[in-house]
C-alpha cells in the first residue's frame, strides 16, 4: 500500500486497515510456523505497511496539535 494512499483515508478508516492488518500479520506467523506460507516476503511486506499506516496516523495526531 503507497503513502499517497493511506493519506487519502478518513482516521475511522485507517484505524480499520491497522486492524485488518494486525489479523492478516498473526494469520501469516500462523502459516510461518506450520510452513505453509506461500509468499516467504508475505510477512515483511505486512509489517511494512503497519509501520507506514501507523507513521501517517501519528503525522496526522501532530498536525492536529
Amino acid at each position: 500500500m503507497k503513502a499517497s494512499a493511506i493519506r487519502e483515508l478518513r482516521s475511522d478508516e485507517l484505524q480499520g486497515k491497522l486492524d485488518d492488518l494486525y489479523k492478516q500479520l498473526f494469520g501469516l506467523r500462523s502459516q510461518a510456523m506450520t510452513e505453509k506460507v506461500e509468499n516467504n516476503r508475505a510477512v515483511t511486506n505486512v509489517k511494512r505497511d503497519i509501520a507506514r499506516l501507523k507513521t501517517i496516523m501519528r503525522e496526522i495526531e501532530l498536525k492536529g496539535q
